[in-house]
């Protein structure tokens, strides 16, 4: 029987209760412990789960000596639970972006290199079959020109989402996985260029950010794309990802990244996306855990740290009018 792999939770809102959904279904994988501001929040997804309902990162890991963490608070309310999971050598799984603040992320991923520590990052597009194909295809014909981004209606009265000092807006807080994506197939960037819209959505609590925004990326290898996210579409929105290469086009679209695949004689493939994305992932991080072994991991939090730099660099262009180098 496999080593069974108890794990904690660091966060109780809608991004902790999907992942509880299908760690669920991980074998020898139990929910022991939940903390979160909000202590309603917490106690209901341990009785959920039978686990336990914690005031604080640094008790849960005291009482229940966790041999995971599942870190989901917000991205302002970063630090805490990553210093407690570094202080107790405690492998962690954190969800994206992985902050807002360059010199935090600096200090975590500087010390879970420094323990060897396993961590991964909630970049699940990553494990998409639709994703390893595209990646195996630019591997041999490179990513030329990428176009692409995250389009969502204007949104209600959020705690913190709409706030840009807590969420660090759409761009970075949302459309992250597209910056990931992006990332994951042409390369690192060394470049953004960002344009930004404001004052269309009117009437919002406590929103700070931008309606739409524009990002020209240039990337190491030398291809280029053009990012952008909008909260302004109440038309109707979308999630895509077109690449260009000499001999083929990669089509990814909506939340599950379904990806049509053109190739230059003509031909095309096609892989659906996979629903249960947030099991798959966690399985990779439970497993990793448990076997020591961590090659399945495809983005740890060095690795995550990059796609939250470019997302922030992006908001540093916007608001200066000038490119940001990376």
């Amino acid at each position: 029987m496999a080593k069974e792999i108890r794990v904690g939770y660091i966060g109780a809102g809608g991004i902790a209760r999907s992942h509880a959904e299908g760690l669920a279904r991980i074998e020898g994988a139990p929910m022991v412990g939940v903390t979160d501001v909000h202590a309603p929040a917490a106690e209901e997804l341990a009785a959920k789960h039978g686990a336990k309902a914690y005031a604080s990162a640094a008790e849960l890991i005291k009482d229940c000596a966790p041999d995971a963490l599942f870190i989901f608070t917000p991205p302002f309310a970063r630090g805490e639970a990553e210093r407690a999971a570094l202080a107790a050598r405690v492998p962690f799984f954190i969800e994206k972006p992985l902050a807002l603040d360059k010199g935090l992320m600096a200090e975590i991923s500087a010390e879970a290199q420094k323990l060897n520590l396993i961590t991964s990052t909630g970049y699940m597009t990553r494990y998409r079959k639709s994703v390893a194909r595209a990646r195996e295809i630019v591997k041999e014909d490179p990513a030329i020109l990428g176009y692409g981004g995250w389009w969502g209606g204007s949104p209600g009265n959020h705690p913190w989402w709409t706030d840009m000092s807590k969420s660090g807006g759409q761009f970075h807080e949302q459309a992250t996985h597209t910056v990931d994506l992006a990332r994951y197939l042409f390369g690192e960037a060394v470049e953004v260029y960002a344009a930004a819209a404001r004052g269309f959505n009117k009437g919002i609590p406590n929103y700070t950010m931008d309606d739409a925004i524009t990002v020209a990326i240039k990337f190491a290898g030398g291809g280029i794309a053009n990012l952008m996210s909008s909260c302004s579409s109440n038309a109707g929105g979308g999630i895509i990802l077109d690449i260009s290469c000499l001999n083929h086009n990669i089509k990814f679209k909506d939340w599950d990244h379904h990806v049509t695949i053109e190739n230059r004689d003509g031909t095309s493939e096609g892989i659906r996306g996979e629903r249960n994305i947030f099991e798959v992932e966690d399985r990779v991080f439970i497993d990793a855990v448990r076997t020591g072994d961590r090659s399945g991991i495809k983005s740890d939090y060095t690795d995550g740290m990059k796609s939250a730099l470019l997302s922030l660099a992006a908001n540093e262009s916007a608001k200066s009018g000038k490119p940001v180098a990376l």
